[in-house]
C-alpha cells in the first residue's frame, strides 16, 4: 500500500484554513477590481520556446517541463514542447502580444493563479504557489502617473487584509543608474554592483563592502563609501522623503529624471490619500536592473521584517519585445500569496476561519426528514448557506460535528418545538441558544449572520 503524502514544496490546507486563504484571495480580487483592473487567466502550460525567452538566471533553471507518457522515450527531440509557467509576467507578455489588436490600452489586468518553480525543498519555500499580479500596459508609451497608482492599490489591499502595519518601499532605476554614472560605474558593472547592494539586508554591510572591493569589482574605498551611504538612505514620512531626495545633491540628466519621477510619485500618493506611514524611500532596493527600468517597489510588514518582501514590482520599458515589434511599456506588482499566508499563519496572524456554511439543520429522528429538507430549502432561498443532516444521530454528535466543521448555528426542531411551532437555534460560538417562531426563523438567522460579519 502506498503511503499518502503530499509532494515537498506544496501547501495543502484543511478546509477552515482553505477558507481563510480563499477570503484573502477574494479581498485581493475585490480590491483590484475596485481600481478598475480586469481579470485574465492564462494556461498553466506555455510553449517552452515562449516561456524560456526571458533574460535567464536562477528562475529559468527551476522550470518544470511537461511531457506526455508517449513522448518519454524520445530523448533525441530536445526540450519538451511545453513547460509550466514560473511566473505570471512571461505569460502576460505573450498574452498582450498575441491579443494586441483586441485589447484597449492602457490595458489594466489582474491575474491570480498558481505558478511552478523547482525550488530546493525547505521550510517556507514552495514549488507550487499563488501569485496575485496587477499590471498596466501602454501602447508606445505609458504615463509615469500610473507608477503611483500601483502602490496605492497595494496599500488598499493590505489595509483590507488587516495583517498589521506595512511599508511600501520605493526606489528608482534612473536615480540609481544616474548616481552610478556619477561615480564612474558604467555598463555591465552597474548591474553587478546593483545586485550586491540588493543583498545588504541579507549579507550585511561588511560583507557587501568586502565584495565590492574584491575580485571582479575592484572599487576604491571612496566610491564604496559613497555607494554604502547612498544605499542607507531611508525616509520616515512624506516630508522626510522629499527632504531626503533633495539632500542627495545634484546629478546628471538621468539622475535628475529619476528624482523628479520619485517626487511626482510621492505627491500623487499623498493626493490619493495613502497614509504617509505606508510608504518610504529605500535606496538599497534593486530587483534586477536588466528588467526594471524605472520605479521599483518592495513591501514589508513592519512588525515581521524576518518575513521579507511580501509584494514587489516596478516599471519596465518593453514588456513583450521578444514577441512583437510594438513597444509595450508597463508597470506592475506581484503578491506571493502562498508564502505570505504560510508566514502569517506561522506567526499567528491568520487563524482558521469559520465554515462557509451558515447553518446546520439537525435531524433528530427520521420522521422529521421531509420537514428538515423543506426548511433547508427555504433558508437557502433567503441567501443562507445551509447543510442538512441527512441521517438522524444523537444531538451531541451533531453538535460536535458542527463545531469541528466551524459551523456556528445549528437549528433543531424536535417534537416539542414542532408542537409549539418554534425552532431552537444553538449558537456554538457564544455557547448560547434561543427559540424563535418558525415563521421568523429566516429573518432571525439573517440578522445573526450580519451581526457576526460586522463583528468579524
Amino acid at each position: 500500500m502506498i503511503k499518502p503524502r503530499t509532494p515537498a514544496g506544496v501547501m495543502e490546507l484543511l478546509p477552515r484554513d482553505q477558507i481563510a486563504f480563499q477570503r484573502m484571495l477574494d479581498t485581493i480580487r475585490q480590491t483590484f477590481e475596485r481600481f478598475g483592473f480586469l481579470p485574465v487567466e492564462t494556461p498553466v502550460m506555455e510553449l517552452s520556446e515562449v516561456l524560456l525567452t526571458k533574460t535567464g538566471g536562477e528562475t529559468e533553471r527551476q522550470v518544470y517541463f511537461v511531457q506526455s507518457t508517449g513522448a518519454l522515450g524520445r530523448a533525441d527531440e530536445g526540450l519538451p514542447e511545453l513547460a509550466l509557467r514560473f511566473d505570471l509576467t512571461v505569460p502576460l507578455a505573450r498574452y498582450v502580444a498575441e491579443h494586441e489588436r483586441e485589447l484597449a490600452f492602457p490595458f489594466r489586468r489582474y491575474q491570480m493563479q498558481r505558478v511552478y518553480r523547482g525550488e530546493r525543498a525547505q521550510r517556507g519555500r514552495f514549488r507550487e504557489f499563488y501569485q496575485c499580479d496587477i499590471d498596466v500596459i501602454g501602447k508606445d508609451s505609458l504615463s509615469s502617473r500610473f507608477d503611483a497608482e500601483i502602490p496605492a492599490v497595494i496599500a488598499a489591499v493590505f489595509e483590507r487584509l488587516a495583517i498589521g502595519a506595512f511599508t511600501i518601499q520605493l526606489n528608482h532605476r534612473k536615480l540609481l543608474r544616474g548616481y552610478f554614472e556619477g561615480l564612474g560605474i558604467a555598463g555591465e558593472m552597474q548591474l553587478l554592483v546593483l545586485r550586491e547592494l540588493d543583498k545588504l539586508d541579507k549579507r550585511g554591510a561588511d560583507a557587501v563592502r568586502e565584495t565590492l572591493a574584491g575580485e571582479g569589482f575592484g572599487l576604491g574605498a571612496e566610491v564604496i563609501d559613497k555607494l554604502m551611504a547612498f544605499s542607507q538612505v531611508r525616509s520616515h514620512g512624506h516630508a522626510d522623503a522629499l527632504a531626503k531626495l533633495e539632500a542627495l545633491g545634484s546629478g546628471g540628466a538621468l539622475f535628475e529624471e529619476g528624482r523628479a519621477e520619485l517626487r511626482a510619485i510621492l505627491e500623487q500618493l499623498k493626493a490619493l490619500g495613502v497614509d504617509e506611514s505606508r510608504y518610504a524611500l529605500n535606496l538599497s532596493i534593486a530587483r534586477g536592473l536588466d528588467y526594471y527600468t524605472g520605479v521599483v517597489y518592495e513591501t514589508t510588514l513592519d512588525a515581521w521584517p524576518q518575513i521579507g518582501s511580501i509584494c514587489s514590482g516596478g516599471r519596465y520599458d518593453n514588456l513583450a519585445g521578444h514577441y512583437t515589434k510594438s513597444k509595450l511599456p508597463g508597470v506592475g506588482i506581484s503578491i506571493g500569496l502562498t508564502r505570505l499566508f504560510y508566514q502569517l499563519r506561522e506567526a499567528g496572524l491568520v487563524a482558521a476561519a469559520d465554515s462557509t456554511v451558515d447553518v446546520l439543520v439537525a435531524l433528530l429522528d427520521d420522521s422529521g426528514l421531509e420537514h428538515a429538507l423543506a426548511l433547508s430549502q427555504r433558508l437557502r432561498a433567503a441567501g443562507l448557506n445551509v447543510e442538512t443532516q441527512l441521517e438522524a444521530r444523537k444531538l451531541a454528535k451533531q453538535l460536535q460535528y458542527a463545531d469541528k466543521a466551524g459551523i456556528r448555528f445549528v437549528v433543531l426542531r424536535g417534537e416539542d418545538e414542532a408542537a409549539r411551532g418554534v425552532a431552537t437555534v444553538k449558537d456554538l460560538r457564544r455557547g448560547a441558544q434561543f427559540e424563535v417562531p418558525e415563521a421568523e426563523l429566516t429573518a432571525a438567522l439573517l440578522v445573526e449572520r450580519e451581526q457576526q460579519r460586522a463583528l468579524g
